[in-house]
């Protein structure tokens, strides 16, 4: 009898199931023996939306939920215009298809540390070399033409708008203390102009972050080898993507924020006040903006006593 896979009414249900993964493997397997590809010693990934596992040295597979449908074409659009057009590497694709409504794709397996686990062992001036690299992948990437991603939703203009509207209330939710809430209106009055809603969007992956970047030693040290996970790319404004690495990785170091940018292809001249105060905007936006849980310097919250205050501290000049 083949194996199938199952339906779900909600997340909780999906990862209780996926933390089983006798319920799941023969699927796995079943998907990998229909394609030819060995399947042999399976390495799972615990965490993350959907399933994903190494077949082999060699090969990952990755099962998405029929309800993140759009993930997976964001990520099959992405790797295909990116293919060969990054200096770092990224899977490749190497087949795809679908198993009772849930899509999937066999991509070529990356190797390094992640960047989660290797992040706190770095020494100080290899964080920075990193975080420059971080930055020269990112406008690469923002480089490459657009292509077919510019039919992927949401596009740029209607989701800013849905998140200007659903700002403060996401905010109050998630517990971001009262004096920044006080400057938020103000803001986000501003918001549309300062994203600039119909500018030319570039390609944008919204998760340059530790979990998704796979980090590599030599003989000189630390950099960034593989950049992986690209099931939110969208189009839009570039700074969008400077976010995940401000908040995960700079820890509001300047020389840090400073290597960031130039790799970005900015001076620190370039990181004038207008710019610190898009970026705030863009990072209360931002569609996993938490930053009670996501900003990594130590008692920000006691440091800064309002949005201005806490953009200088998360872009010091």
């Amino acid at each position: 009898m083949t194996a199938s896979l199952p339906g779900f009414a909600g997340y909780e249900a999906f990862r209780a199931w996926r933390a089983e993964p006798a319920r799941w493997l023969p699927v796995a397997r079943d998907i990998a023996r229909s394609h030819g590809l060995s399947s042999a010693a399976p390495l799972v990934f615990p965490t993350g939306t959907n399933v994903v596992l190494a077949l082999d040295e060699k090969l990952v597979l990755k099962i998405s939920r029929p309800y993140l449908r759009s993930q997976f074409v964001s990520e099959r659009g992405a790797l295909a215009q990116l293919q060969g057009r990054l200096r770092i590497a990224i899977p490749e694709i190497v087949v795809e298809g679908e198993r009772d409504g849930w899509p999937y794709l066999v991509m070529t397996r990356l190797h390094g540390v992640l960047g989660a686990e290797a992040w706190p062992i770095v020494p100080e001036a290899q964080k920075e070399r990193v975080l420059a690299n971080i930055g020269e992948t990112i406008a690469e990437v923002q480089r490459a033409s657009v292509g077919a991603l510019a039919g992927v939703e949401p596009h740029w203009g209607d989701f800013m708008r849905r998140q200007i509207a659903g700002c403060r209330a996401r905010h109050e939710r998630l517990g971001l203390p009262q004096k920044f809430l006080d400057g938020l209106d103000e803001l986000l009055c501003d918001a549309a102009a300062l994203v600039q809603l119909d500018k030319p969007p570039v390609i944008l992956t919204g998760e340059y972050i530790p979990e998704n970047l796979l980090l590599s030693r030599d003989g000189s040290g630390w950099h960034l080898g593989g950049l992986i996970d690209f099931g939110d790319v969208m189009t839009g404004r570039g700074e969008y993507d400077l976010l995940g690495p401000s908040a995960f990785m700079t820890s509001g170091v300047p020389q840090r924020v400073r290597s960031l940018f130039a790799g970005f292809g900015y001076s620190a001249a370039a990181i004038t006040p207008d710019l610190k105060r898009r970026l705030m905007a863009l990072m209360l936006l931002h569609r996993a903006s938490d930053p009670v849980r996501h900003i990594r310097i130590e008692s920000w919250q006691q440091k800064a006593a309002n949005l201005e205050e806490l953009q200088e501290l998360l872009w010091p000049t």
